[in-house]
């Protein structure tokens, strides 16, 4: 690592330690040239495998996009799409992969949805699982109810 002061390329690790959950290295570097000490945080790069093969950077900004393409026109709070996506990345990042493939980034995007706003989970599960008729979407209409039924018996309402 480079000096940022001398520009030295001898700098040493002094202390280490893990920030951010886990997710980043903060480490305290000194210059054996100039003697100044300095900070460097060290982040795994996630990369998203798409399936024709090219790679590129995670963005949390591009799962944000969906999210809303998904909810627009329906009442949800853009604080409620800000939490979609870091619980998505934060989803992507616990498997523990440098490269993850796009399906898995759709994965963790469909099961935060789905409790944030049924009809915004539809539009995003047509798209992202490429239903070809009526039946696909009321093939899901009927998991959405099955699971929704599921809850209120959870809870002691038996959907009554």
């Amino acid at each position: 690592m480079r000096c940022p002061f001398c520009r030295d390329e001898g700098s040493r690790v002094v202390d280490s330690r893990e920030v951010e959950e886990g997710q980043a290295i903060r480490r305290r570097r000194s210059c054996p040239q100039c003697g100044r000490r300095f900070t460097t945080i060290e982040e795994l790069v996630l990369t998203v495998v798409k399936r024709s093969g090219v790679t590129e950077p995670f963005s949390r900004e591009k799962v944000l996009r969906g999210a809303r393409r998904a909810c627009q026109g329906r009442p949800v709070e853009e604080d409620a799409l800000q939490q979609l996506a870091h619980r998505v990345e934060d989803t992507i990042r616990s498997l523990g992969m440098s490269e993850v493939p796009s399906h898995e980034v759709g994965l963790a995007i469909l099961g935060p949805l789905r409790e944030l706003d049924e009809v915004a989970y539809l539009r995003f599960a047509s798209v992202y699982r490429a239903f070809s008729s009526i039946e696909d979407f009321e093939k899901e209409i009927v998991d959405l109810r099955a699971a929704r039924d599921g809850r209120h018996d959870e809870q002691g309402t038996n959907g009554k």
